[in-house]
């Protein structure tokens, strides 16, 4: 699935706030470095970005840095010098990080954030982007940069449904493949009198991929800052999340745990 010289980006993108988006982007990256990948986790909700949060991390640099390094000198800018590792069990992936500062976010050029991008994909073998809830320009950029588009939406109240509805329709308006966009729905089984097949109806497709409503291991989850595709406790959640992945890269989430399972001996096992 990847370029031959540049890595796969896949963005979160949804047209509603508290559906999922940094919790799945975050797992996704996670699942990614935990099969062997190369793997950096963009958060380009550059206001409100809460990927540094979720993952209990203190970033010495950002994205706002980057770029500033970025204009002093493009011939000597090596993005992995403003990147923060995330590592746990083992299995680390890079993070860049939002701006720690408004005003550094509304400073920040489209043209500058693809220049830093396009090098993440050059030392990446995936690109995990998460999003503000905006079709801001910085989003549209990152998504005609995608590979793949996860669109998320869950099914709660009609105006979230609505926004899933006009997200859909103006995104499928850009032009880009079909297979380009991803339906994503989270929280499939959260309390509603609203029937799946009827929104899948009126969005004139079915999701791509349906994860389950798991409010507490979610909580947990993000009370410790490990992901879920991490964690030693089984849930339906965690299991979905693996299988999303494993449908990305078109390996078979059998194969992916029969290698796990041979790379763990009994002493690593000892100390997870």
């Amino acid at each position: 699935m990847a370029d031959a010289r540049r890595g796969t980006v896949i963005t979160v993108f949804s047209t509603a706030s508290a559906v999922g988006k940094t919790l799945i982007g975050i797992n996704m990256a996670a699942e990614l470095a935990r099969e062997g990948f190369r793997v950096c986790l963009a958060d380009l909700d550059l206001q409100f970005g809460d990927v540094c949060n979720y993952l209990q991390l203190d970033p010495v640099y950002t994205i706002a840095d980057a770029v500033r390094a970025m204009e002093r000198s493009n011939d000597a800018f090596s993005v992995q010098d403003y990147l923060t590792t995330y590592d746990r069990y083992d299995v680390p992936f890079g993070v860049l990080a939002a701006p720690l500062k408004l005003e550094e976010a509304y400073n920040l050029q489209t043209a500058d954030i693809k220049q830093v991008l396009l090098q993440l994909q050059l030392k990446f073998d995936f690109v995990v982007i998460d999003t503000a809830s905006t079709f801001s320009e910085v989003n549209l950029m990152a998504m005609e940069l995608s590979t793949i588009i996860s669109f998320l939406g869950i099914v709660d109240f009609i105006p979230t449904i609505k926004n899933m509805k006009s997200g859909s329709d103006t995104i499928r308006g850009l032009g880009y493949d079909a297979n380009k966009i991803r339906m994503i729905l989270n929280r499939s089984n959260s309390k509603t009198r609203i029937d799946l097949q009827d929104v899948e109806q009126l969005l004139g497709e079915e999701f791509y991929h349906v994860l389950p409503n798991d409010f507490g291991t979610a909580t947990r989850s993000i009370k410790t800052g490990c992901p879920l595709v991490l964690d030693t406790k089984p849930s339906p959640l965690k299991t979905e999340l693996r299988n999303l992945v494993a449908r990305y890269t078109g390996r078979p989430l059998e194969e992916v745990e029969e290698k796990e399972e041979s790379n763990s001996s009994w002493f690593s096992k000892l100390f997870r």
